[in-house]
């Protein structure tokens, strides 16, 4: 599935979310501030990796500063103790983190920012949301914003062994009004089709269902608890067995998700995002039922386009019931993909170098199992 013209990088940018190069700029010029030299592959298709500083703090609760707070006063007011991460630390379950980071901003007033967690991330069930000095929102940047940033950081099912440089969030820059409304959707969808449903729902988003059939006589994942810990940054270094129970297909077409249980699962459509789109996943709508399908929000322009080496892939889902019992069936629609125009293609699709862990997925683990 893709687009007869790929449209061309050397175009000028216009209002949309900002591509690697203009990431490149942006840095070059002094908006984004790293502390130290970029790491290979931090600079994504169409976001910005971002790396943990030598500092987090175990704090007593979640918290937005609010206005008129930085981020250093909320620490000073509720953290238990500084942790050093210069030579790793474990992060425990249930207990809550603020890390620095080490990249700064000092945006242009046109420019707004917003941050998610990896897909990696995202698939071992670590919470993480950016924080702002002044900040009414979490992974929300205002447009302006000069500051530190920091990353609240939650481990959910597995304890994990981060570091300074463990990339556990990314940030997009974004100019403009960028998310497609439904007769654009249904447009984009005309000239490139952007998921396999015969007949595909565009209201609030492209709708995404779920996969209850199965892979290879599997239908997905469950967490296991009391597992050993997650160095984030060794990927393949864990065996699935220690971390997972398979679920088989059973052909009955449903899964009954269990509260406080974390599951892998993936879509039943194929989803494209063209060169010139990124999108995001809806993370929550009370509207399809009691639970969360996506912690890592971010799709890449090029992610299951064919000239990337995509052909279609499935998205993968991340999924936890909130405080009941609720049954999934073989494709029912469990969140929406919203797409959003880029100011420019980038130069390098995701999936058409290295780094690209999940272009023409199935039913994947993060990369951190073999």
């Amino acid at each position: 599935m893709s687009s007869n013209t790929r449209p061309d990088p050397a175009a000028p940018a216009g209002p949309g979310i900002l591509a690697a190069q203009a990431i490149e700029a942006l840095t070059r010029d002094g908006a984004i501030r790293p502390a130290s030299p970029y790491a290979p592959g931090q600079i994504q298709p169409a976001s910005l990796d971002l790396r943990l500083g030598a500092r987090a703090f175990r704090v007593r609760t979640s918290f937005l500063p609010g206005a008129g707070r930085s981020v250093s006063t909320c620490i000073a007011a509720f953290a238990f103790h500084e942790i050093d991460l210069r030579a790793g630390a474990v992060l425990e379950t249930g207990c809550v983190y603020i890390a620095e980071l080490q990249e700064a901003l000092a945006l242009p007033p046109d420019l707004a920012a917003g941050a998610n967690p990896k897909s990696s991330t995202g698939r071992i069930d670590v919470f993480t949301r950016v924080i702002t000095d002044h900040a009414v929102a979490f992974d929300q940047v205002e447009a302006g914003y000069a500051g530190p940033l920091y990353a609240e950081i939650s481990p959910r099912t597995f304890p994990v062994l981060v570091r300074t440089g463990s990339r556990l969030s990314q940030i997009r820059f974004r100019r403009g009004e960028v998310r497609l409304r439904e007769a654009e959707l249904a447009a984009l969808h005309a000239r490139t089709p952007l998921v396999s449903a015969a007949s595909p729902s565009f209201q609030g988003g492209v709708a995404v269902s779920v996969d209850l059939a199965g892979f290879d006589g599997l239908i997905g994942y469950r967490a296991k608890r009391h597992t050993g810990l997650v160095d984030v940054d060794a990927p393949g270094a864990h065996r699935i067995a220690d971390f997972w129970e398979p679920l088989a297909a059973d052909g009955s077409g449903m899964l009954i998700l269990d509260p406080g249980q974390f599951y892998i699962l993936a879509s039943k459509e194929s989803v494209v995002v063209p060169p010139d789109h990124a999108a995001e996943m809806v993370p929550f709508d009370p509207l399809v039922g009691e639970f969360r399908v996506h912690y890592a929000g971010f799709f890449d322009p090029g992610f299951g386009y064919a000239e990337a080496g995509g052909f279609g892939a499935r998205a993968v889902l991340e999924v936890r019931s909130r405080d009941v019992p609720f049954l999934l069936e073989d494709g029912q629609i469990v969140g929406r993909l919203v797409y959003e125009r880029m100011g420019a293609v980038p130069a390098t699709l995701y999936g058409a170098g290295a780094g690209s862990n999940y272009q023409a997925q199935g039913l994947k683990l993060s990369k951190h199992f073999v």
